[in-house]
């Protein structure tokens, strides 16, 4: 196995009034060289956070951070300065991560400059055509600044800047979800190209199954900032064993109008992500609960080769 990233139990908390805020709670995974891992679920389960720890945007609570096999929990900001050319992150609000006081030209190349890659002034600009060229923004567009720009040159102008200094692995914190569905199909289809020509390792973040299932190799399923669920894509579309995802796969949209979809409704009250007793964060919400998932955590572990499930009950509930 060709492993690029190694996480193990990274945790993220944040000090609030009324106690610490459990963002990421104890979150591993492996991440193999030129593959997709897609983290998925509701709004506030800590998908975009993971990203940010990863990249060392937010300092994580604890946790072990290997890449390359390089241990880089705790790196020198020297050594964080370094990491950053080959570990770069591409925003979900295109318009925001963007300066509104630089043009196309200045937005691309400013890592290009601060890393001082290019010997004169003639690479310079001929680094941030072949940039933009590969990313589907016409040269015209060189002067050209953010707000006069759709969402999706916005987009294209982020995976330039995130390219600039050819990273091998970046953080995509849901990169299409502002954007009209044909211009998520062109963006997620230029990723892919990138990825493949490139050897790209992408840590892709969305809530949109949908997008998940077509870049992403393996899936990781978060609820309140633990891990429900981990598996390869084509597994988990086959077989969802906790029923967190099964509620969240019947809720895809179909385009067949006979198809009659049943959707698995959620009632009950979410778990606080604030000091949370022991015990199964979903269990408030869920059709299977029993006594135990109230009294104790459920461990991840497999429940088939490759299949990963934190429930008490998965066996139970899915005849296994």
């Amino acid at each position: 196995m060709n492993t690029l990233l190694h996480v193990a139990n990274l945790k993220k908390y944040f000090s609030t009034k009324s106690g610490r805020l459990h963002a990421v709670d104890d979150i591993s995974f492996t991440l193999e060289r030129g593959k997709t891992l897609g983290i998925v679920g509701e709004s506030g389960c800590g998908k975009s956070t993971l990203g940010r720890v990863v990249l060392h945007l937010m300092p994580a609570t604890s946790g072990t951070l290997v890449f390359e096999n390089e241990d880089i929990s705790a790196p020198t900001p020297q050594r964080l300065h370094e990491l950053r050319k080959n570990m770069q992150m591409i925003f979900q609000d295109s318009f925001a991560s963007l300066n509104p006081r630089q043009c196309v030209s200045e937005i691309i190349g400013e890592p290009l400059q601060i890393y001082k890659v290019c010997a004169n002034k003639h690479e310079y600009r001929a680094r941030i055509r072949e940039i933009m060229d590969t990313v589907g923004l016409a040269e015209r567009l060189s002067n050209a600044y953010p707000h006069e720009l759709d969402g999706g040159r916005r987009q294209r102008i982020g995976i330039g800047r995130a390219l600039a200094l050819n990273p091998k692995f970046i953080v995509c914190d849901e990169p299409v979800s502002a954007l009209d569905v044909s211009i998520q199909a062109q963006i997620l289809n230029l990723m892919q190209d990138l990825q493949r020509d490139r050897d790209l390792t992408y840590l892709f973040i969305t809530h949109d199954l949908s997008v998940v299932r077509h870049i992403s190799n393996t899936i990781l399923v978060m609820y309140l900032g633990v891990a429900a669920e981990k598996t390869t894509t084509e597994e988990l579309f086959i077989h969802q064993y906790h029923p967190y995802t099964k509620a969240l796969l019947s809720a895809i949209p179909r385009a067949n109008l006979q198809y009659k979809q049943e959707r698995i409704l959620l009632r009950g009250e979410l778990t606080s992500p604030i000091e949370p007793p022991p015990m199964c964060r979903f269990a408030p919400r869920c059709n299977y609960a029993k006594e135990k998932c109230f009294n104790s955590q459920p461990p991840l572990e497999d429940v088939s080769p490759g299949h990963a499930v934190a429930c008490h009950f998965a066996r139970e509930i899915n005849g296994l």
